[in-house]
C-alpha cells in the first residue's frame, strides 16, 4: 500500500493521507488527528440530509470485520509515524512586540 501524507497542522488535524489502492486508483481524505496527545486515524464519511431532516452518515470505506479495520488503521498510523520521523515539524515563533 503506497501512502502519501500532506502536512496540515490546523487544530487537531496533523496531516491528510492519500492511499494508492490500485494502479491509478487513489483514496483521498484519510485524516490524521492528534487528540489528547494521541495520534488517531479518521476515515472519510459521507453525510447527507434525509427527507425527515435528520443528518445521516455512512462510511466510505467498509471492512469485512473489525480485525481488518484495526489492521488497516494501524498500518496507516505506523506509516504516518515513520513519515513524521523523516519530516519533522518546524515551528516558527514570532517575537513579541512591545
Amino acid at each position: 500500500m503506497d501512502i502519501k501524507f500532506r502536512d496540515v497542522n490546523y487544530g487537531i488535524v496533523e496531516a491528510r493521507a492519500v492511499i494508492q489502492i490500485s494502479d491509478g486508483v487513489f483514496l483521498n481524505e484519510i485524516t490524521i488527528l492528534r487528540r489528547d496527545g494521541e495520534i488517531e486515524v479518521e476515515l472519510p464519511v459521507k453525510s447527507f440530509k434525509a427527507k425527515d431532516g435528520k443528518i445521516h452518515s455512512i462510511d466510505i470505506i467498509t471492512f469485512e470485520d473489525d480485525n481488518k479495520r484495526t489492521l488497516f488503521l494501524l498500518e496507516v498510523k505506523t506509516a504516518y509515524m515513520e513519515w513524521r520521523k523523516k519530516l519533522r515539524k518546524i515551528r516558527v515563533y514570532e517575537p513579541e512586540q512591545s
